[in-house]
């Protein structure tokens, strides 16, 4: 059921959810970000999801089910059929012998209540109200393997290319997938999606229908569907009654046919905020009082697909206003956002990075945002734009944010105009989060931390730790995650990093003077939040490892208390 804006601002103001000073200044930033008013009193922090579930059934009149804080079996939200429950809105919160409560986003439904009696006759009948987002996530437990979902397609014989195609993107929105992979064998085709950052095998296809679906691919994404012998990149948008967003196309031939890949661009990205991302509180701080700056530079760092652009858009949200004139250079352009001034690098009209960049300075920007810095005359330019009153925004390809300050000095940036533009170096990486609706707790004695968890060992001295898995189930697939978070190692230029960095320091010099004066790494972060319950250790230790002479400092440090203590 949708709310109006006005509707739950009132319903806030009259529940004392939310002050009338807060609920203006939320409508403002509101109108000037572009975004709704309920994902802007998410991102101010005025309200949880949680109070909003609250106080919209209190409107309703209605007790609130929060469907995050339940796992709920999956045998249990099938006790409503699937047509039933599409159609209302509506899954089983909880059952007993002699009653069930019933979770949905339109407690007012009239039509509900009547049905709920012949389904469940003889048991005390219960609505409540929860969000509808949480709603949604539940409904993945009736979706039908998307192999079934083929082999009836491909019975009717009517239509084969377009309804795949529609299964398949349909899946990939559903499951949040951020790449779809479609790879040609000798006898079919094999459908994969990327999942929090991991493939997984989705469904086959007979490799007879692939042209077609190959070809639709194509024409949508103004592409040519005469040529199979080299690579091709384009674009396209796709819509279904619930959704709609971009895909970036990219097209290689291989030896068994036409490799597609679609990176998902989706829509959902551009409402997140820092703690959305992952931020806590403190680094929030030293980003924002960084972007509070007249001019300088943030640069985040980190590999292909580890969530640097996501972090720039979350910072770029907060600084979008009317008065403010941003200006991106991208390659693609990932995602569009209405006030800013976004450019497309193009190779065939030579628009370069360099040149773009060169030409968006006497565009009179405030804010500017390089998609990456590549090269020599990119880094060039951005420092100068930089030291000229611009604040810059930009990532960088390094593995820890100390790595960053020699490869731009081994670029030919000058060391004195690094050391006066630097404000922030970031870097981070995504790690997968333990699925909300499966998620338990298991005691860990200081003893278990074995083979690859004993470098662990040292941030755990209790004798024993409470820590968090997922079981698995439907709506994880199974794999006990759900979504990602990012883990972050912070630099922040001092007077006395400006001058180490003026005599072209190494990445250990650099993450040493940073230690002392506070800085976290990106392993550091992670413990954090394995200790938040956020993520498992063994996610942490795919993507990041201790810091290197850490787990042994820490050793003798444990041996010496020991020693002191005999």
């Amino acid at each position: 059921m949708h709310i109006e804006n006005d509707q739950l601002k009132q319903i806030l103001l009259k529940g004392n959810y939310l002050s009338p000073e807060d609920a203006e200044r939320a409508e403002e930033n509101a109108r000037a970000h572009h975004t709704s008013f309920t994902d802007q009193l998410l991102t101010d922090g005025l309200i949880t999801n949680d109070l909003l579930g609250q106080a919209l059934a209190e409107s309703f009149d209605v007790p609130y089910s929060d469907l995050n804080s339940a796992s709920l079996p999956e045998e249990q939200i099938k006790l409503i059929p699937e047509s039933m429950a599409s159609k209302h809105r509506a899954v089983v919160f909880s059952q007993s012998s002699n009653g069930v409560v019933i979770a949905t986003d339109n407690p007012h439904n009239h039509e509900l209540l009547p049905e709920l009696t012949q389904l469940f006759p003889h048991k005390k009948i219960r609505i409540t109200y929860s969000l509808p987002d949480d709603i949604d996530a539940l409904f993945v437990h009736y979706q039908k393997p998307l192999e079934t979902r083929f082999s009836k397609i491909l019975e009717k014989k009517e239509r084969i290319a377009p309804e795949l195609l529609e299964e398949i993107f349909d899946d990939s929105l559903t499951y949040k997938a951020s790449d779809i992979h479609f790879e040609p064998q000798i006898k079919e085709v094999i459908i994969r999606f990327r999942v929090d950052g991991v493939l997984h095998q989705a469904g086959r296809i007979p490799k007879e229908y692939y042209e077609n679906i190959l070809n639709r691919i194509k024409v949508k994404s103004g592409l040519r569907i005469d040529e199979h012998f080299s690579t091709q990149d384009g674009s396209l948008r796709y819509e279904n009654n619930t959704a709609a967003v971009d895909m970036r196309i990219s097209i290689v031939p291989t030896v068994e046919g036409e490799k597609v890949v679609c990176r998902v661009l989706s829509a959902y990205v551009q409402g997140l905020s820092l703690p959305e991302i992952g931020l806590g509180s403190a680094h929030q701080e030293i980003l924002r009082a960084a972007a509070d700056k007249p001019f300088g530079m943030i640069v985040v760092s980190g590999p292909t697909g580890s969530g640097k652009t996501t972090t720039l858009y979350a910072l770029l949200k907060l600084l979008n206003n009317p008065d403010t004139n941003i200006t991106t250079i991208e390659d693609p352009v990932e995602y569009k956002v209405q006030g800013v001034n976004q450019i497309q690098v193009n190779a065939q009209t030579n628009l370069t990075f360099a040149k773009g960049l060169r030409s968006i300075v006497r565009q009179d920007p405030d804010i500017i945002l390089v998609g990456e810095i590549r090269d020599q005359e990119t880094a060039e330019i951005a420092v100068n734009a930089a030291l000229t009153g611009h604040l810059l925004l930009s990532t960088f390809h390094a593995n820890d944010a100390a790595t960053v300050v020699p490869r731009l000095v081994d670029m030919g940036i000058e060391p004195f105009l690094l050391a006066s533009t630097l404000e922030v170096i970031v870097a981070q990486r995504l790690v997968r989060k333990i699925c909300d609706n499966c998620r338990y707790s298991v005691t860990v004695k200081h003893g278990h931390f074995r083979g690859p968890l004993k470098a662990c060992a040292p941030y755990f001295p209790d004798a024993s730790t409470l820590l968090y898995k997922g079981k698995g189930c439907a709506a994880c697939s199974n794999t006990g995650f759900r979504g990602r978070t990012a883990i972050f190692e912070f630099i922040t230029v001092t007077p006395a990093l400006q001058d180490l960095i003026v005599h072209k320091p190494s990445s250990q010099d650099v993450w040493r003077l940073a230690r002392e004066e506070g800085s976290l790494s990106l392993f550091e972060d992670g413990i954090e939040k394995v200790k938040n319950g956020v993520t498992t250790l063994e996610e942490l230790l795919r993507v990041a490892e201790p810091p290197e002479g850490e787990e042994k400092k820490k050793k003798s440090d444990d041996d010496k208390e020991e020693e002191d203590e005999s």
